[in-house]
């Protein structure tokens, strides 16, 4: 499913997986994935379609199917996370205080979980029309420090937050929460959790803050690759469960992800453009 192809880092000083060279996936651009068998079309545009027929006749579908835009519009979707002279993407500042936090007025979305759930992988996916961009990984969970900050061109900001647990609270704490309190133009909170493990305690802390902040959040379930579909679908039921039972602001679709085969990018990039106001929808969906 990967083909690799390697560029040299525009930005020298870059810190990326192997050292100066970018990883392009094979399928980062839609049209070029539509060319795939419509079974295998289906499975990278809504990854939820591939475990259905494991689901019992009892389980409502309804709660997975939202969000189910058409193929056209993730193709408008696309466009947006493809660099261009008059719509630049980059890499833009870091913050370590509320206080470096910069002042854009561009609708804003942002992205935490726990360290090691996937999270610059996936952003990394996102942008991955643009490999160039400069995504900032550090070599031990745990050990991220910074909010990092990624313009989309005039459009909207996308920022990946320090992940929680594994020596990281604190950091959570200082940083995550006050911008979460507190940014006027942040029109989505992504959780991440981890689909190969579902929902950990420090998930649902960081879900409970959610909750109290009380502005609307979406959970992304990462890694879904990694684990059988039984598995994958025990971990989800669970987190509906909660997500039914115990959230009142979140968006009660999850979204599925996997950064390795790209299944659900295309998906999660039009929802990002539709909730940032980006893209119109040209079908009648609700989020």
């Amino acid at each position: 499913m990967i083909c690799l192809r390697l560029r040299p880092c525009l930005q020298p000083g870059t810190q990326v997986c192997r050292s100066h060279l970018r990883l392009v996936h094979k399928f980062a651009s839609l049209q070029k994935a539509t060319t795939l068998p419509a079974k295998k079309v289906q499975s990278l545009l809504y990854p939820f379609s591939g475990l259905e027929a494991y689901l019992d006749r009892s389980v409502d579908r309804t709660p997975f199917q939202l969000f189910h835009p058409s193929l056209e519009d993730m193709l408008k979707a696309e466009s947006l996370f493809h660099s261009s002279a008059s719509h630049k993407i980059d890499y833009y500042v870091s913050a370590e205080r509320m206080d470096h936090v910069p002042a854009l007025k561009q609708p804003e979305v942002c992205f935490i979980g726990r360290s090691n759930v996937g999270k610059s992988s996936l952003i990394k996916g996102l942008f991955a029309l643009t490999p160039e961009v400069e995504v900032r990984v550090s070599k031990t969970p745990g050990h991220t420090k910074k909010m990092n900050f990624f313009r989309v061109g005039k459009a909207f900001t996308l920022v990946d937050m320090p992940g929680y647990g594994h020596r990281a609270p604190k950091d959570f704490v200082d940083m995550v929460e006050p911008y979460l309190y507190s940014r006027t133009n942040l029109m989505r909170t992504f959780l991440l959790v981890d689909g190969s493990v579902g929902l950990q305690g420090a998930d649902l802390i960081a879900l409970e803050m959610c909750e109290e902040i009380r502005r609307p959040y979406v959970i992304v379930v990462t890694k879904i690759d990694k684990c059988t579909r039984g598995t994958l679908l025990t971990n989800l039921m669970n987190l509906q469960d909660v997500v039914k039972s115990q959230t009142s602001s979140c968006f009660p679709q999850p979204f599925l992800v996997s950064a390795l085969n790209f299944w659900g990018i295309y998906l999660l990039r039009c929802f990002i453009a539709h909730v940032t106001g980006s893209l119109k929808l040209t079908d009648t969906c609700q989020s």
